[in-house]
């Protein structure tokens, strides 16, 4: 895979994630339950989904191309959810005298964001067991094999056993 094209897919699926973050921020849900920041946490909780479900995916059950991979989790994850905003809020909710909120919002925000990417990551492997699908961690894969997200290797476009079970080498520069 060619550096511009790596490019390419992480600014694709930045800005699909940019957008629906965007979106969400705006809607109704940002209103929900103010001064709690409703919006950010329902984003940072569905994007620990998404990043739970989709790394299990593909890296258990189905090797996909390595476009995809850095599109949606660099890109689209990295730039919808939003950890920075989370600790902006959290420090304003403090500022503003609003300990239960705050304090609320960070155990909600670590305790459901960890429920989710569990959830994501047995949602993707019932997914691989009721498609048929063969669990790509139980395959052998070679000394060349990929060793971090988007860098291909010459037969197979899953990552290790050791990615596989939670190396943080999968955001591939830690997204935001």
């Amino acid at each position: 895979m060619n550096i511009l094209t790596k490019y390419l897919a992480v600014a694709a699926g930045g800005a699909a994630g940019a957008m629906l973050r965007y979106y969400i921020s705006l809607s109704g849900i940002a209103r929900a339950a103010q001064p709690f920041p409703t919006a950010t946490f329902v984003i940072n909780i569905t994007g620990s989904l998404i990043i739970g479900f989709f790394l299990t995916l593909v890296t258990e059950r189905v090797p996909i191309n390595p476009h995809i991979r850095l599109a949606v989790v660099v890109g689209f994850v990295g730039a919808y959810t939003t950890f920075s905003t989370f600790e902006y809020e959290t420090a304003k909710l403090i500022e503003g005298r609003d300990f239960l909120y705050a304090f609320s919002y960070v155990v909600l925000s670590f305790a459901v964001g960890f429920a989710a990417v569990w959830a994501g990551m047995v949602m993707a492997r019932e997914v691989g067991r009721v498609s048929g699908r063969v669990n790509v961690s139980d395959q052998r894969l070679p000394d060349h094999a990929t060793t971090s997200i988007g860098k291909p290797n010459d037969q197979h476009q899953s990552l290790t056993k050791v990615e596989a079970a939670g190396h943080d080498n999968h955001l591939n520069g830690d997204a935001d």
